[in-house]
């Protein structure tokens, strides 16, 4: 079993499909201070959600959402879904093949943004170092 607040493996991950579902995943999350993560059945397919708002430990910062916007871009070059929307707090994409597909992206992703939450809270965002003088000087 997990932990809760920690990433979900893939065989945990809610199926959200109907609401009330969703709604009691979403409060379990929000009750465990954990970043929300489901899959639900759209049409013949799944969709994976991930919502760091249920949690309220700081966000993921926009430097970081960069390696996650990659890999979905990724998933949607190669193929393995259509659409992805990722944004300051919250991932969706579909529609994915099959459930077991949706369960490995949406454990993937819950755990990458959870370990970023994580080097969030131990390495706060620091201002962008100023480009160096002509000359080489500092």
């Amino acid at each position: 079993m997990s932990t809760p607040g920690m990433p979900l493996q893939a065989a945990l991950i809610p199926d959200c499909t109907k609401p009330e579902a969703h709604r009691a995943a979403y409060k379990a999350a929000k009750d465990h201070d954990a970043i929300f993560v489901c899959i639900a059945r759209h049409g013949q397919r799944w969709k994976v959600q991930l919502d760091a708002m249920a949690s309220r430990k700081p966000y993921v910062s926009d430097q970081a959402m960069t390696v996650l916007q990659s890999a979905a871009e990724a998933l949607v070059l190669d193929g393995t879904v259509e659409q992805a929307n990722i944004g300051a707090d919250y991932i969706s994409m579909w529609p994915v093949e099959t459930e077991e597909r949706a369960r490995e992206i949406g454990a993937a992703f819950h755990a990458a943004m959870y370990g970023l939450q994580l080097l969030q809270i131990a390495a706060p965002s620091q201002p962008e170092p100023s480009p160096p003088r002509p000359g080489g000087g500092h």
